[in-house]
Order: structure tokens, then sequence, then C-alpha cells
């Protein structure tokens, strides 16, 4: 049992405990060690190689503070990961690396490991899969890298498109025109789209077609070119669906797939197309799966503990 002394400044101090000493706790339980703070200095106690590896995280969790950014728990076990494994310099990268800067200026980063790497397979490929539960920001960093790829003129439109009806895409019942009647299924995407080009913009890129609503059922026959397509809910997609959607793929466009194999609306005697690619498509140039997990959602604290008793639940042997 050792101890050491960091001299931290007060506004340092204050930042890195953060709201009810949320963030210090984390660090204790992650590297197994007591931190408390006395007479302006921290201190930290445990076995040498935990006091070590917590005395760099924390010296990396202040850098952060002094490069004014806040801290989040998600960042931090991220940070953790990184550093206990010896990669500070990619922990580093991943607090710096800005995905996109909305309108009203707010930052869009990743926050995890698992959401760097799938913003990473994005830029380098032309088809990626992110498969993982709700809350870990497939949905919110694709479209972020869509609009991007808009902005910088990469791509001339931003097509998004989803299962309409989990189990059949049944349109004709529901009133309105087509954005209205599929309105309420992208409603994520269309809140994301808002945000990151503020209402003015999106609502003028609805209206010239630059940003395109594309139900599931109405892409057959087409080809994609020159544009950023998104595929939401991918796991109640049917095999034909998945290849019919895949194979509109035209040039100087990209394509993400999203979904969670653990909510799949399909009746029993139909196999999820997203898993059917998953299989089919492993390996092959230019195609990326990508797998979030539940260290990587961002909601709420409890919205990882519900992911984590659910996936315990349907283990082997539950």
């Amino acid at each position: 049992m050792i101890e050491e002394k960091l001299i931290i400044e007060e506004n340092v101090m204050g930042q890195l405990f953060g709201v009810l000493d949320e963030n210090i706790r984390l660090i204790e339980k992650l590297t197994c060690v007591k931190v408390f703070a006395f007479n302006g200095s921290l201190i930290i106690q445990g076995e040498e190689e935990n006091v070590v590896l917590c005395r760099v995280l924390i010296e990396f969790l202040i850098s952060q503070i002094k490069s004014k950014k806040v801290l989040k728990k998600e960042n931090i076990a991220s940070y953790f990961d990184l550093i206990k494994n010896k990669k500070t310099e990619e922990a580093q990268r991943l607090s710096d690396e800005v995905v996109l800067t909305t309108r009203s200026g707010k930052q869009i980063k990743s926050i995890t490991l698992g959401q760097a790497h799938y913003v990473n397979a994005i830029k380098k490929n032309k088809i990626v899969f992110g498969i993982g539960p709700a809350g870990t920001g497939k949905t919110y960093l694709s479209t972020a890298l869509a609009v991007f790829a808009l902005k910088k003129g990469e791509v001339q439109r931003i097509i998004l498109t989803r299962p309409a009806i989990e189990a059949g895409e049944q349109l004709g019942f529901l009133p309105g025109d087509l954005s209205e009647k599929v309105d309420p299924y992208l409603r994520p995407l269309y809140d994301a789209l808002s945000e990151m080009l503020g209402v003015e913009t999106y609502t003028k890129f609805i209206e010239k077609q630059i940003i395109e609503i594309a139900p599931l059922a109405f892409m057959r026959g087409r080809t994609l070119k020159d544009a950023f397509i998104i595929l939401d809910e991918a796991q109640n997609t049917t095999c034909e669906q998945m290849k019919m959607f895949l194979t509109r793929l035209g040039e100087n466009s990209k394509m993400v797939v999203n979904g969670d194999i653990t909510q799949i609306d399909l009746a029993k005697n139909i196999k999820s197309g997203l898993k059917d690619a998953m299989e089919i498509l492993e390996g092959i140039e230019d195609i990326k799966i990508c797998h979030l997990v539940d260290k990587d959602i961002v909601r709420h604290e409890l919205v990882r503990k519900i992911v984590q008793a659910y996936s315990d639940r349907n283990k082997p042997n539950n």
C-alpha cells in the first residue's frame, strides 16, 4: 500500500470530482484505489501499480479540464481503457476529434472508444454496419457525418430510410402524403438534422430534396448516386429488403446501416436481413461491421444498467 499526493488547483479539483463526486468515485472504481482531497491536494492510496495508473489517468483528465473540455463519465471510462492499455496518444486523439460543429456552435464528438472506431470506419469505408443497443449514438453520429459530407461537397444529398412499419411497411392506411406517413418513424433523424443544420436550413434542404425521405419500400429500382444514405432500424428488414437496399449503392455514395439485433420486431419465422448481411458480408473490402456495446451507451447511466440487465438475462444458462 502506497500513497501519492498531487497538488491541484481548486477550480480544477471541483471539475475533476464532478457533481456529488461522481467522477472521482468512478475513478476509484476503475483503478481500485482510494482518492480524496486534503488541504488543497489530492491523495491517492492503494497498491503501487493501481496508484500509478490512477495518477496517469488523473493527470490526463486534468489536461482535458485545462483545455476547456467537459468531463463525462463515459469519457472517463473510455480514457481509462486506453491508458490502461498504454494508448495515451489514442486517448488524446479521441478527446480532440470533432465530427461536426452544429449551427449553434455545439461540437459533436465520439465519446467512447467504440464510437470513435465507428466514426473512423464510416470515414474509410463505402458501407458500414453499426450494430449495438439503444443509446450508443449510431444514428446521431452517422447523421453528423452525413451533414459533414454534405457541407464539404463530398455528396450532393442525404437519404434517410428505415422500415416504416416494422413487419411489412403497410403505409397505405396512414393519413397524409408520403412525408407525413413516414414522419413518425424517422423522427430521431429529423431531430438530429434540425439540431445540426438549424431549422431554416433543414426545412430548405427538405423542400429542395437535398435531404430526402425514402421509405425502404420505395427504394426498389433506384440507383443512389452522390449520396450519403442511412438505413436505421435495419434489424427489421427482411433478407430480400436488405439485399435490395445494399444493391442501390451508386457512384460516389456511402451507406450506413444501423440496427440492434436484440430488438427484432419481425415474425419469428422471418430472418432479419441485418443478421443475414452480417453473416455473408464479413470480410468484404470496403464493408465494415462495427459492434457497439453497453459501455458505448451515452444516455443516462440507468440506460446502460437496463441494457446490461436484459443482456445478462438472455445469456445462455440464465
